[in-house]
C-alpha cells in the first residue's frame, strides 16, 4: 500500500496555487496552510485574501497567518497539525530552524530557477532581465541558508525573446506543481535522491525595486527590451517624455541602426514608435502615462502628438524630453 504523507503547506501568491492544488489532488493530505497576513492590494488598496489563502478557505483547510514565524503559537499550531513533511512555495519569509525540524521528513521548496543559479526573491524576473534563454524549477530541501539545500529534481523551460516575466512564472508554477508531487511521492516511497548544490557557481536574484525600472537609453536595445519584459507586470520599466513619467509595458526589437542620440524617437507609426538606444532600436508598443490607463502606442501618439526627434529623458525635468512633444 502506498504511503500517504501529512503535509503542511507554506505559500502566499498565485505562483503557489498550482502546487497546493496538485497536492490536494494527490494521495497525500494537506493538514494545514501557513500564509502571509492579509494585505491591502491593488489601486484601491483594499484588504483582500492572497491567492493561497483564498484556495485554502475554499477547500476547508486550517489556515495560519502569523506576522512572525518565530512566535510561540506558530510552533504550537504546527506541532498540533502533526505533519510528516513541509512544502514551501513562494511563502515570502525565511523559515526558522525550529519550524524546519518539526516535520520528521523536513521541508522542501518549489524554487523558480535552475539552482544553484538565481537563489533569492526574484529568480524569474532576473532571468528575463538577464536575457537568459532558459530557466526552470528546482525542488530542493529547505535549510537555514537561503535556497542552498540539496536538490531533488529539476524541470526546464525555454524563454522566448518576447516572453514577459508573468508568462514565464505562470508556466513554471504549473511545471513545478507536477514536479513537486512526484518528489513527494518519491519521499513517501523512500526512493528520493538528493544532490548537493555547487556553491562555486551560485548566483543571487535580489528583490525587485521600483527604482531599477528607470531606463538607461545608452544601453543596447536588447538589454532595454529585456528590462521592460522582465519588470512586467511589476514594478515596470519607465522613462520621461516632455517632463512626464511614461511606463513602457511592451516593446519589441528593430533591425535598424541607432541613427541618433540614445533615447531619440526616430519614427512614429500606427503600431508604435522606434527609439534609438546605445546599439540598435527599441519599438515601443504599449505604454501607460502617469495616472492613466494603459494604452497602445497608436492611442498615446494620437493624444500627445509625439513627433520624431522627441527624446526620452532619465529625469522628469530633462530638457531632452521636451523637444518634439506638443
Amino acid at each position: 500500500m502506498l504511503r500517504s504523507l501529512r503535509i503542511v503547506y507554506l505559500g502566499t501568491p498565485q505562483f503557489a496555487v498550482p502546487t497546493l492544488e496538485a497536492l490536494l489532488s494527490s494521495r497525500h493530505t494537506v493538514c494545514g496552510v501557513i500564509t502571509q497576513p492579509d494585505r491591502a492590494r491593488g489601486r484601491g488598496q483594499h484588504v483582500t485574501f492572497a491567492p493561497v489563502k483564498a484556495l485554502a478557505i475554499e477547500r476547508g483547510l486550517p489556515v495560519l497567518q502569523p506576522e512572525r514565524l518565530r512566535a510561540p503559537d506558530v510552533e504550537d499550531a504546527l506541532r498540533a497539525w502533526g505533519p510528516d513533511l513541509g512544502v514551501v512555495a513562494a511563502y515570502g519569509k525565511i523559515i526558522p530552524e525550529a519550524l524546519l525540524q518539526i516535520p520528521p521528513l523536513g521541508m522542501i521548496n518549489v524554487h523558480a530557477s535552475l539552482l544553484p543559479r538565481l537563489r533569492g526573491a526574484a529568480p524569474v524576473h532576473r532571468a528575463v532581465i538577464a536575457g537568459d534563454a532558459e530557466t526552470g524549477v528546482t525542488i530542493m530541501r529547505v535549510v537555514k541558508a537561503l535556497d542552498a539545500g540539496a536538490m531533488f529534481a529539476k524541470v526546464r523551460r525555454t524563454i522566448d525573446q518576447n516572453d514577459t516575466s508573468d508568462a514565464v512564472e505562470r508556466d513554471l508554477a504549473a511545471l513545478g506543481a507536477a514536479l513537486l508531487v512526484s518528489v513527494v511521492d518519491q519521499i513517501a516511497d523512500g526512493t528520493a535522491h538528493e544532490e548537493p548544490q555547487n556553491e562555486a557557481v551560485s548566483t543571487y536574484a535580489a528583490r525587485l525595486t521600483k527604482e531599477e525600472g528607470l531606463i538607461d537609453w545608452s544601453l543596447p536595445a536588447n538589454a532595454i527590451h529585456n528590462l521592460v519584459r522582465g519588470l512586467y507586470p511589476w514594478p515596470h520599466a519607465y522613462t520621461y517624455l516632455g517632463g512626464h513619467r511614461l511606463i513602457l509595458l511592451t516593446t519589441s526589437l528593430s533591425d535598424s541602426g541607432p541613427d541618433a542620440e540614445p533615447g531619440t524617437i526616430l519614427a512614429v507609426t500606427a503600431s508604435g514608435f522606434e527609439v534609438a538606444t546605445g546599439r540598435g532600436r527599441v519599438v515601443v508598443n504599449e505604454v501607460q502615462p502617469e495616472g492613466r490607463r494603459q494604452m497602445g502606442a497608436r492611442d498615446y501618439v494620437a493624444g500627445h502628438r509625439v513627433r520624431p526627434g522627441a527624446r526620452f529623458s532619465s529625469r522628469p525635468d530633462g530638457q531632452a524630453g521636451r523637444d518634439g512633444v506638443s
